[in-house]
């Protein structure tokens, strides 16, 4: 893979990985389970996914390869713990292309609703499989745009929704929807549960490794900073659409909690900032389809490489340099968005996010401060806190999110979670054999050792 991103781009592209109106992607289904506390949903999210996204920005310094959580509990906890990591945290990857071409296909039904809902999803699968299998840099370039013109519909709506709230339209006082309501924390818990899935783009970010000019120094970077642009977007818009509109969502059906952005809009602005938003959302929802296609493409292309899944995952395009059958295999598993629901698909991203979030903080804890071997850097104030205590942090409240999820999200990751164990069963000959995984017993990997990895079958001779 070539290395052609910087800080900025990395930023960018978490950024748009999340984009900015993901807000209205579960705003109806978020705000009927708060009762309208959305806000407060988003703050809990933010403060854990901040302690999160520092202990992603601490592993990625010590291993700068692709692979994301699934090579840093795979290095720190064995070759089937990472597995297993990496294979839940493909619901959320593999899932998270598809509730984008799911939202694509809904919106764009409510300007045009004679055209049905699956051929704009179909239109949009394949055209971000075309844009996946050009290349890193064309997705980089887009990625400005997008930011660019999300921003300026943030902005818009922003203004308008405080100018309507507080020329006397106000729908809740100003600091109402940071609380719990009636329901209590348990609800508005819940909420933050399911808002895991807007901020997958920080932890996207480290899939970028092997494309990165400088990965330990500029991954950590965009990793935080992604995390906290993302989040202040997130609970501004949240905060700005509750104060200025609060409709009955108990009295809303299910298709109409799904387009519920459309509904607060037209409240706000009118048909004119409704047609803007949806021309906006529909690319935003591009963008974030095209970068977690990106991803979830690397995250396989890993997991062939290191023979986990079949070898031809990790075959690179010869003009493109990118991982053009995993890419493919995404697209065909994104069909699905043909006909599941959009709450389904969230609470599923939801559960595979947060089961990796929570291995990524136990794998700084295991690597920093009880490595294998026992060789570890002397114990200072600084290691305590920042490679234990913010991870432990970290890890009970994704651990408290992740149990506020519903029962029915619990029994498909379980089912999932089994299949993972049958792959492992399949690929150790009943586990005879170790699980296969990259060896760096040696040390931390060359800048020569990153390089090889965008070959087709590297580190063959160094696996155990």
């Amino acid at each position: 893979m070539r290395r052609s991103l910087g800080v900025v781009g990395l930023t960018l592209f978490g950024v748009t990985y999340m984009t900015v109106v993901t807000v209205f992607t579960t705003y109806g289904i978020v705000n009927k389970l708060t009762d309208g506390h959305l806000p407060a949903s988003y703050v809990i999210a933010v403060i854990t996914m901040l302690f999160t996204a520092a202990s992603y920005g601490a592993m990625v310094k010590r291993y700068p390869v692709a692979g994301s959580a699934y090579t840093y509990t795979q290095q720190s906890f064995g070759g089937a713990a990472g597995f297993l990591t990496g294979w839940l945290m493909l619901l959320d990857y593999l899932f998270l292309p598809m509730i984008n071409f799911m939202l694509i296909g809904i919106y764009m039904n409510t300007q045009f609703p004679a055209v049905p809902i699956w051929a704009f999803t179909l239109a949009a699968l394949l055209l971000v499989l075309a844009f996946n299998i050009i290349g890193i840099n064309l997705v980089n370039k887009v990625n400005f745009i997008i930011v660019a013109l999300s921003s300026v519909l943030v902005v818009i709506f922003v203004v308008l929704s405080f100018k309507h709230a507080l020329g006397g339209d106000m729908s809740v006082g100003l600091l109402e929807p940071f609380t719990f309501g009636d329901g209590g924390l348990g609800p508005v818990a819940a909420g933050a549960a399911i808002l895991a899935l807007s901020f997958l783009g920080f932890d996207a970010v480290s899939t970028l490794s092997e494309e990165a000019k400088n990965p330990r120094r500029d991954i950590p970077r965009a990793i935080i900073f992604s995390t906290l642009l993302g989040g202040l977007f997130f609970i501004l818009v949240a905060w700005a659409g509750s104060v200025a509109f609060q409709p009955d969502w108990n009295a809303m059906s299910a298709g109409e909690l799904d387009a519920a952005g459309v509904t607060v809009m037209e409240s706000i602005g009118g048909s004119a900032l409704t047609a803007f938003f949806v021309a906006i959302y529909v690319i935003g929802c591009f963008g974030s389809g095209m970068t977690s296609q990106v991803s979830v493409s690397r995250i396989l292309y890993a997991m062939g490489r290191d023979g986990m899944l079949p070898k031809p995952l990790a075959k690179l395009h010869n003009r493109f340099g990118t991982p053009i059958v995993a890419a493919c295999v995404v697209s065909i598993f994104a069909l699905a968005s043909l006909f599941l629901s959009l709450d389904t698909v969230a609470f599923m991203i939801s559960f595979g996010a947060l089961a990796a979030f929570s291995m990524v903080n136990l794998s700084v804890i295991r690597t920093y401060i009880f490595p294998k071997g026992g060789r570890r850097e002397p114990l200072t104030a600084g290691l305590v806190i920042t490679k234990l205590v913010v991870p432990i942090i970290g890890f009970a409240l994704t651990i408290w999110l992740w149990t506020s999820l519903q029962p029915l999200t619990w029994l498909v990751g379980g089912v999932w979670f089994i299949i993972g164990i049958v792959i492992i069963a399949f690929v150790t000959k009943g586990f005879k054999k170790p699980v296969p995984m990259m060896d760096f017993s040696e040390g931390d990997p060359t800048t020569e050792q990153i390089d090889a990895l965008g070959d087709e079958y590297p580190l063959e001779g160094n696996r155990r």
